[in-house]
C-alpha cells in the first residue's frame, strides 16, 4: 500500500465492477436487506460503457435474482427463435442439424440481448433498492489490514504525470473499506490477478484458457434481417491454425451482431485474430448478409475458456470473486452471463448470512461450496471436457467427442473423466521458425476494415498526460525477445493496433499506443515471455460500448 493520505469511506460489502456479477451481488445484498450499505465501482464512464458480450442470454440468473424482470421492463426484448450452426468452406458451408445435439446445446427459451443494455438495467433496480454506484471510478490498488485481508480498494485517482508523479490537478482518490469486497471485474481483472498470485489461489487447479472475442454491430437490409436467428459457424478462415468460431446474431432494429472468437492457444505467432475475423466477413453466406448494410460499432474482449477444472479458489480472507474474474463460461454454449449473475447472488447470500452472524474479513467458504456444488458448478460440470479435447484433438474430432462427452454427463458420468489443458496460451506460443507466415487480403473497406478505423468505432478515449496503463516487466524484451523468436507477436494479437514495432535510426523501437486499448485483456494473456502488465487507467477512460 501506498504512503498517500486518503480519506476512507466504510461499508458492508465493496463490489469492483458493475458487470451481471457485481450488479447481481449489489441488488441481492439489498434484497436480503435494506439497511444493509453497499457499493458498487465502476472503471467505464458510465455502467454499460465497457461490457462487450456475445450476447444470447439464459435468463434462469435473472429468473433467480428478479423473477418479476418482464414486468420490470428489462431490455430481454428478442427471444431465439431459430438455432443455426454451420462447418464453412472456403467458398461453401454445410449445415450441422441440431437433433445430435445435447439437449444442453439447445437456444429455446434464450433471449438475443445487448448485455451492456441489460447492465444499466440492472443498475436502475440496484439503485432503486439504495446501492451506491459510482462510474468512473477505476480501482487501482487493493487496501490490505493489518493480518494481510482484504480490507478494501483505493478508487478515484486522477491526475499523474506520464512519468507516475503527481500533476498540479493530482486528486489521491479515496480508501472504500468493506466487511467483505467482491471482485466482479471480468476476465483478467488485474486487482483479481494480484488477490489470485497473493494468496495462490490457483494452487492445484489448472492453468486457465481464453478465448479473443471481436465485435461488430451491423444495420442491415430489411429484407435479409430475421429477428430472432441465431448462427454459429465453425472451420473457415481459421481451419487447423487455431481454434475457434463465429456468431451471427439478428437483434431488433434491423441489426445484427457480427462476432469472432480465437482461441488463444494458438501456436503460429504470425496468426493475426483481427485479420481473421474481417476475412471471415467475406465467405458468400456473411458477405451476402452485410451486403448494403453499415458497420456501426465495433469492440472486443478476451473470454475465459478454462470451464471447471481452471477455477481458482474463490475466497480468501475479506475478498470474494465473482463471474468472470473466476471464469465461468459455458463454453459450448458460449454463456457466461447467467453464471456471472448466479455468482453474484451466491455471493451475496453467503456475506449477508456472515454479517448477520457477526463476522467480517474472513473466507465466505459457503459461497465456493454453493458455486462449485450448485447450478454453476453443475453446468460447467457436464461441459469440462469439451475445450481441452478441441485443443488436444482438434475441431473435427472434439465435435464428435466432446458430443459424445455432452451427451454422457447429462445421465451423471463422464467416459473420459476430466481433461486437463495442459499449457498456458502464452507457453503455447512458439517460435517464429517453427512455421510460415500467413498472407491476408487487404480489408476493402466495405465488408472489412482496417484496425485503427475499427477502433474509432469503440468510441475508445484515453487522456494521453496520464502514465501508460499497460506496463512492461522488461523494457528491453519486446525488441531482444519477442522480436528475434516470435516475430512480435503483440503486433498481431491486439485487436486495436496498442502495440508496433517501429525503425528509428536503424535500430527497433517498441511502441505502445495506450490511448487505442479497447481493455480486452489479450496482451496481459497472450504475450510469449508474459511481460505485459495490463492495469487500470485513470476511470471513465477506455471505450464507450453503446449497446455491446
Amino acid at each position: 500500500m501506498s504512503d498517500t493520505e486518503r480519506e476512507t469511506m466504510e461499508y458492508d460489502v465493496v463490489i469492483v465492477g458493475a458487470g451481471p456479477a457485481g450488479l447481481s451481488a449489489a441488488i441481492r445484498l439489498k434484497q436480503l436487506d435494506p439497511s444493509r450499505e453497499v457499493v458498487v465501482l465502476e472503471k467505464g464512464s458510465e455502467v454499460g460503457a465497457h461490457i462487450l458480450s456475445g450476447a444470447v442470454l439464459d435468463p434462469c440468473g435473472l429468473n433467480a435474482l428478479i423473477p418479476d424482470w418482464k414486468k420490470k421492463g428489462a431490455p430481454l426484448n428478442v427471444p431465439v427463435k431459430e438455432d443455426n450452426f454451420y462447418m464453412l468452406g472456403e467458398a461453401g458451408k454445410l449445415r450441422v442439424p441440431n437433433w445430435p445435439m445435447p439437449p444442453l446445446m439447445n437456444n429455446h427459451g434464450n433471449y438475443i440481448v445487448s448485455m451492456g443494455n441489460v447492465c444499466r438495467w440492472m443498475a436502475e433496480q440496484a439503485e432503486e433498492l439504495g446501492v451506491e454506484i459510482f462510474p468512473g471510478m477505476a480501482c487501482s490498488e487493493i487496501v490490505y489490514g493489518e493480518n494481510g485481508e482484504v480490507k478494501g480498494v483505493v478508487a478515484g485517482e486522477f491526475g499523474r504525470n506520464p512519468d507516475g508523479t503527481p500533476g498540479p490537478s493530482y486528486e489521491p482518490g479515496m480508501e472504500l473499506h468493506g466487511k467483505y469486497v467482491f471482485l466482479s471485474e471480468g476476465v483478467r481483472g488485474s486487482l483479481s490477478k494480484e488477490v489470485i498470485a497473493k494468496f495462490d489461489l490457483s494452487k492445484g487447479k489448472e492453468p486457465q484458457k481464453f478465448g479473443l472475442g471481436m465485435k461488430e454491430i451491423w444495420e442491415i437490409d430489411p429484407a435479409k434481417h430475421r429477428e430472432g436467428t441465431v448462427t454459429h459457424t465453425m472451420g473457415w478462415p481459421l481451419g487447423k491454425k487455431a481454434g475457434g468460431g463465429s456468431f451471427i446474431y439478428h437483434l431488433e432494429n434491423n441489426q445484427v451482431y457480427v462476432g469472432f472468437v480465437v482461441h488463444l492457444n494458438y501456436k503460429n505467432p504470425h496468426l493475426y485474430p483481427y485479420m481473421e475475423f474481417q476475412q471471415f466477413k467475406h465467405h458468400p453466406m456473411v458477405a451476402e448478409l452485410l451486403k448494403g448494410g453499415k458497420r456501426v460499432a465495433y469492440g472486443a474482449r478476451a473470454i475465459s475458456e478454462g470451464g471447471y477444472q481452471s477455477m481458482p479458489k474463490m475466497v480468501a480472507p475479506g475478498v470474494a470473486l465473482l463471474g468472470c474474474s473466476v471464469g465461468m463460461v459455458n463454453v459450448p454454449r458460449i454463456k457466461g452471463n447467467h453464471n456471472a449473475m448466479l455468482s453474484g447472488k451466491a455471493a451475496a447470500e453467503a456475506a449477508h448470512a456472515a454479517i448477520e452472524a457477526g463476522r467480517a474479513s474472513d473466507e465466505l467458504s459457503a459461497y465456493e461450496k454453493e458455486v462449485r456444488e450448485g447450478a454453476i458448478g453443475k453446468d460447467l460440470m457436464k461441459v469440462r471436457n469439451v475445450k481441452p479435447m478441441w485443443s488436444k484433438y482438434g475441431l473435427a474430432a472434439s465435435l464428435t467427442l466432446g458430443g459424445f462427452d455432452m451427451w454422457t454427463n447429462t445421465l451423471g458420468f463422464s467416459a473420459f473423466g476430466t481433461m486437463s489443458h495442459g499449457k498456458s496460451d502464452a507457453e503455447a506460443t512458439e517460435p517464429a521458425k517453427n512455421h510460415k507466415e500467413i498472407q491476408y487480403p487487404k480489408p476493402d473497406g466495405k465488408l472489412s476494415f482496417d484496425r485503427l478505423t475499427n477502433v474509432s468505432f469503440s468510441m475508445t478515449n484515453h487522456e494521453e498526460s496520464q502514465p501508460a496503463h499497460l506496463k512492461l516487466k522488461d523494457e528491453s524484451i519486446p525488441v531482444s525477445v519477442n522480436l528475434p523468436k516470435y516475430a512480435g507477436p503483440s503486433a498481431r494479437y491486439c485487436p486495436a493496433g496498442v502495440y508496433e514495432f517501429v525503425e528509428k535510426d536503424g535500430e527497433q523501437q517498441f511502441v505502445i499506443n495506450f490511448q487505442n486499448c479497447v481493455h480486452c485483456k489479450t496482451c496481459d494473456i497472450k504475450d510469449p515471455s508474459q511481460n505485459i502488465n495490463w492495469t487500470t487507467p485513470q476511470g471513465g477512460d477506455g471505450p464507450n460500448y453503446p449497446n455491446m
